[in-house]
């Protein structure tokens, strides 16, 4: 490979494919390459950063560019390596026999970095990096599985309800990856090699850091991507919400028993169809009068109101026919005129179009922000589609294949922008989804419609914990799950129970389900649109399980109340250094092995270890105690750390030691 230095950067040629690295933020480099005559001026994930400071060293056959801690080099077949200070970390994956290194010389034929040309357009890409034996690979968003180390896993790189994609990996060998394509495809973490593929790309693309300790990889990383603002104080206790509050008596009515009964309630959430139609963004005012009057009250209990928003526009929207005229919508490539059908038939609005963006928050500013509405539940963000038929989408910017992944982290852009418009300072929404950056737009996540088992909740942890690694400090799940729990049930209550022991020690506290069984007659019948006529479910107050529930929710909604000052200096971290609020063991302890292999518990902040509880009548669990000393919560008792200790979990003990300083 023919290789020259510019401003810095470390450029190299062979045949028709130019590579190109360069400094991007500290111990960094970005990695590009193309077989066009010039590189793409997309950034996607990474903020514009000063690309100064690479030193670069052309020797022979051979070639590096050093940056800090971390440097690349590049060898005369064009294979890169990787280097923290002086130990590999990460070598491209390559077996051909053009490789003058004997080593590595093979007649497989199998190159480090594939282009398979989409006939008549861009390619399909393939990377791939030698397997590292030993290592541990956690982050990548959120996935619905039990493992959070992702080393062997598979992982299909697509949004969709409840599969969050962020491409960020974190290695246990000290570095930290970025994708930057925001490109449908997979990562494929295998033991002989690991590989990623876009599915539409005109460029190769990622990003890569290296650090002695988790946390300053994830320090660079989010100076580079971006951080959240800082969550104000009045959100850090209980967020109310259920599927679905109805009518504004019945939100109201709840917030006032919650004041009578001396419950602080930070938060209300109206969810879904309190609108005419998807697409209309207003609340209906049969059934919501005077909006304004009721979040009036609201504000008056010291509660902050959220109100759902959903891309979907239904073709009877007072806005669809503006909308499709203006090309604000997402277009289907085959097939019929619809991205989604669920009550209603609809086109999605394309979040890509700068102009659709300013579209929605202008109708949505109008219809709730003045009518000091808070915040917005930006549901279906992914956005959710009747088949997940990535080929068969366009957006503004380009096909769904090719950049769909960026769609939520878009959607949120339009509601932080105009609120910022607005002069409003801390922006936090609740959102479905997100992509790598999408922090620094206000992204509360959430882990999506989960089911209410107990595999379920187990799982959330692990989401949880490696959406924290990726950049998403702010992320909460729906106590007890989404869908199929029955109030009626003793094994759902128990759940509900040690599902909501967890969120105290989550980032955010948060009731909300669609509870069973759905015996509630309809507001209004033999209507297909407006705020009456869809389902609701049970009840989902902390009063709505029974005296014993209650009084179990109640102690724990102490604690987390009592905790408001420690989460408040959680938050402030998260905002200055990017640090997660629920921290994998490894990421406070990294150089305890046995830290990296835990996924059943977990840090929140620097100071309190986190056991939850996850099956059915379970009255006791081993926690691993790092060194140190550490005191349990629910008892004062002082435990020597360097042991696993067996802890009694009667229904309202949840394990959580205090490391003591």
């Amino acid at each position: 490979m023919f290789c020259e230095e510019m401003q810095g950067c470390l450029i190299g040629r062979k045949q028709n494919e130019t590579v190109r690295i360069e400094p991007w933020g500290k111990d960094a480099l970005r990695v590009r390459a193309t077989g066009n005559r010039d590189f793409d001026a997309s950034d996607w994930a990474l903020m514009k950063t000063p690309c100064t400071g690479g030193v670069v060293v052309i020797d022979g056959k051979h070639a590096s560019v050093t940056n800090g801690r971390i440097r690349a080099d590049i060898n005369e077949a064009g294979v890169i390596s990787f280097y923290k200070e002086d130990m590999l970390i990460l070598r491209e994956y390559y077996r051909n026999y053009d490789n003058m290194d004997n080593r590595e010389a093979r007649c497989l034929k199998i190159a480090a970095r594939q282009w398979n040309a989409i006939v008549g357009g861009d390619y399909r890409l393939t990377v791939r990096f030698e397997g590292n034996d030993g290592e541990h690979i956690y982050g990548m968003g959120q996935y619905q599985q039990k493992y959070m180390d992702l080393k062997g896993c598979v992982l299909e790189l697509a949004q969709r309800n409840s599969q969050v994609s962020i491409p960020f990996a974190l290695s246990s060998l000290g570095y930290g990856f970025l994708w930057n394509l925001p490109a449908v495809g997979k990562a494929a973490f295998g033991t002989n090699y690991t590989e990623w593929q876009a599915e539409d790309a005109v460029q190769m693309d990622y990003w890569i850091t290296a650090g002695d300790t988790p946390a300053e990889i994830i320090n660079n990383y989010t100076s580079v991507t971006g951080r959240v603002p800082v969550m104000p104080d009045n959100l850090l206790g209980l967020w109310q919400c259920k599927l679905r509050y109805r009518t504004q008596q019945e939100v109201l009515d709840v917030a006032r028993r919650y004041k009578a009964l001396g419950i602080p309630l930070d938060v209300i959430v109206i969810d879904f169809f309190h609108w005419t139609r998807q697409g209309d963004w207003c609340f209906d005012k049969t059934y919501w009068p005077d909006p304004k009057a009721m979040v009036e009250e609201l504000h008056s209990m010291g509660t902050k109101v959220v109100v759902s928003v959903w891309p979907s526009v239904d073709k009877k929207s007072v806005n669809f026919g503006e909308m499709q005229g203006r090309g604000l919508l997402v277009r289907t490539e085959h097939g019929t005129n619809q991205t989604y059908d669920f009550m209603g038939d609809c086109l999605t609005m394309d979040a890509f179009n700068p102009e659709a963006r300013g579209f929605i928050w202008d109708v949505c500013r109008k219809n709730y922000y003045e009518y000091g509405i808070d915040m917005f539940w930006l549901d279906n963000a992914e956005p959710d589609y009747n088949v997940y038929d990535y080929s068969n989408y366009r957006y503004w910017l380009g096909p769904a294949l090719k950049v769909g992944n960026m769609y939520p982290l878009m959607y949120a852009k339009a509601f932080y922008d105009g609120q910022k418009a607005e002069g409003q300072k801390d922006v936090v929404n609740l959102v479905r989804s997100g992509w790598a950056g999408s922090q620094k737009y206000g992204v509360l996540l959430w882990s999506g419609d989960v089911p209410s088992t107990f595999e379920s909740f187990r799982n959330q942890v692990a989401a949880g914990l490696n959406a924290g690694i990726a950049g998403m400090p702010w992320w909460t799940t729906d106590i007890g799950g989404f869908m199929n729990g029955n109030v009626h049930d003793p094994e759902f209550v128990q759940l509900l129970l040690r599902w909501f022991q967890f969120a105290v020690f989550c980032p955010v506290l948060r009731m909300h389900g669609d509870r069973d069984p759905h015996d509630i007659e309809p507001l209004a019948k033999d209507t297909d649109w407006g705020g009456g006529f869809l389902f609701t479910g049970q009840p989902n107050e902390l009063w709505s399980y029974g005296d014993e529930a209650f009084k179990i929710m109640k102690k724990y909604l102490d604690l987390r109340l009592s905790l408001k000052p420690y989460i408040k200096n959680l938050m402030q971290e998260a905002h200055d250094t990017g640090a997660p609020v629920m921290r994998t063991m490894f990421y406070e302890f990294p150089a305890d092995e046995k830290c990296w292999r835990l996924s059943d518990q977990y840090m929140f902040g620097p100071d309190y270890l986190v056991a939850p509880v996850f099956s059915a009548d379970c009255r006791s669990r081993g926690v691993y105690l790092p060194e140190g000393t550490w005191k349990r919560m629910d008892d004062g008792k002082l435990f020597s750390g360097a042991q696993t200790v067996e802890c009694g979990t009667p229904l309202d003990v949840i394990p959580v030691f205090q490391k003591q300083r």
